[in-house]
């Protein structure tokens, strides 16, 4: 018996060592050059400094519009400012929030009439903010989106009638 093992399988000859010594190096160059060809490729919708993307990081993150205060308002409709607005927190229920359309809901609401959820929606209550967050409001875009809401849930309050005179408001968008 000897005491060296076998190991025949495991013994490398020059030859695999010139083949390995040429392989490697070819394989590597040839996914750098992969990999340089691949980032001097622009892709369309994936520039980086393209109008849209700069657009996108350098808005400002609350969505702040600037607006044109000289000019006529033009009043939104109910079902714009529930879109706009409402539909955030009364789409779903958040925080307790009378869901759009479910009577259930509505009906303690509606009980207590429609001067009461005119003054909450201008003034908050519970989580709710005046008016409902959005400080550009008027208050007949309110009144007309609380109507919309309610009546959606059974109420039958008539609609907010346009304001007249001098200082009045213009006339809704269409």
């Amino acid at each position: 018996m000897s005491t060296t093992e076998n190991h025949a399988n495991a013994r490398k000859t020059p030859v695999t060592t010139v083949i390995l010594a040429i392989v490697i190096p070819v394989v590597a160059l040839v996914l750098l050059f992969n990999i340089m060809m691949s980032s001097n490729m622009k892709v369309v919708g994936n520039d980086p400094e393209s109008q849209e993307a700069v657009a996108s990081r350098i808005q400002p993150i609350a969505g702040f519009a600037l607006v044109d205060t000289s000019g006529p308002k033009v009043l939104k409709t109910g079902q714009q400012v529930y879109d706009s607005t409402c539909a955030a927190c009364h789409g779903a229920g958040v925080a307790g929030a009378p869901i759009f359309g479910n009577a259930d809901a509505w009906a303690p609401v509606i009980a207590k009439g429609y001067e009461t959820l005119v003054k909450n929606a201008l003034n908050g209550i519970n989580a709710m903010p005046a008016r409902g967050g959005n400080p550009t409001l008027a208050d007949i875009e309110i009144e007309r989106a609380i109507v919309l809401m309610a009546n959606k849930a059974g109420a039958s309050f008539p609609e907010p009638k346009e304001p007249e005179g001098e200082g009045a408001e213009p006339k809704a968008a269409q």
